[in-house]
Parts: C-alpha cells; sequence; structure tokens
C-alpha cells in the first residue's frame, strides 16, 4: 500500500483575518480550481464551516469521467488549520489539512494532502503519468488565482513537493 504527500506553501500580502475568510468559506474552492475540471458544488456551504460539515461536489479530474466528491470538514481552529477528509469520491484516500501562519510579509498558506489511489497496481502506476501531474497542475493554477485575487510578495518562494510515505 502506497501513500502519497503533497506539500505545498505560499505567502500572500494580507492578513491572517482575510485569508481566513477567504480559504475558509468553502464556496470559494470553486474559485481556485481550474474552470477545465467542471467543479460543481452541490450542498454542504449554506454555513460557515464547522467540524462534520459535509459538503458535496462533482468534479471532472480529467476529460471523459465525472465523479461525485463528498468531504467531510473534521477539525476548526478558527484563524489557524482547518482538515477535510474524503468520505466518498476518486482517492481511496483523502486526508487535506490546511494551515494558516502569520509572517512578515503577510500570510504563509500551507496545504499537506496525504492520499491513496484506488485500484492497487495500477493506481500507483498512474500516479506519476496522471495524478501527480493534474495535482501539481491544480496548486499552480491556484497559486496563479490567489496571486491574481490577493497580490504577491516579491521574492517569496512557492513549492509544491510530493512524496511516498
Amino acid at each position: 500500500m502506497k501513500l502519497y504527500r503533497l506539500s505545498a506553501k505560499q505567502t500572500l500580502p494580507i492578513t491572517i483575518e482575510r485569508a481566513w475568510e477567504f480559504l475558509s468559506n468553502p464556496a470559494n474552492l470553486k474559485v481556485i480550481t481550474p474552470d477545465k475540471m467542471k467543479f460543481n458544488i452541490l450542498s454542504g456551504v449554506e454555513r460557515s464551516m464547522f467540524p462534520g460539515q459535509i459538503i458535496q461536489y462533482e468534479v471532472s479530474p480529467f476529460a471523459g469521467y465525472s465523479t461525485r466528491w463528498v468531504t467531510e470538514i473534521t477539525h476548526v481552529k478558527h484563524g489557524e488549520y482547518f482538515v477535510d477528509e474524503q468520505r466518498f469520491g476518486p482517492y481511496a484516500l483523502w486526508h487535506h489539512k490546511h494551515f494558516l501562519k502569520p509572517v512578515e510579509e503577510g500570510v504563509e498558506m500551507e496545504d499537506i494532502i496525504d492520499y491513496k489511489l484506488p485500484f492497487g497496481i495500477l493506481g500507483q502506476l498512474m500516479h506519476p503519468i496522471l495524478v501527480k501531474k493534474q495535482l501539481e497542475g491544480i496548486f499552480n493554477y491556484r497559486e496563479q488565482k490567489l496571486i491574481e485575487l490577493f497580490g504577491s510578495v516579491p521574492g517569496a518562494p512557492k513549492t509544491i513537493t510530493f512524496q511516498t510515505i
């Protein structure tokens, strides 16, 4: 059984309050997801984020394939972090931690996603060919969209790393 980890960091020149307001609103996930994924929120964003919140989406991770994705917000510490976990969807496991930390330039966002692919060895073979590239593309898109919305910090490093754990 292979588990994978994606880690991403980005610094934005905004307050932690503004970052939290945007990132903890599940409806904004559509804003920072590439249009080509046909991301559509079906339910669960009527209230502010809370532990136990169930959110349903429809998404097309690649052409010709659409799926429902159901996540649960399992942990929330206002202004610091929240965790979403897939309950049903395209991954065998999806555990996504979102951290916010004030820094001199504004706020540092860090995402840590632990995930497992379905279909055993076939899923593992698809990781470098399809899944890793797609996730990297999604996070690159998100970085650019957040810069469009909030500006950038000159010289601030952005990192996306993958590892097998």
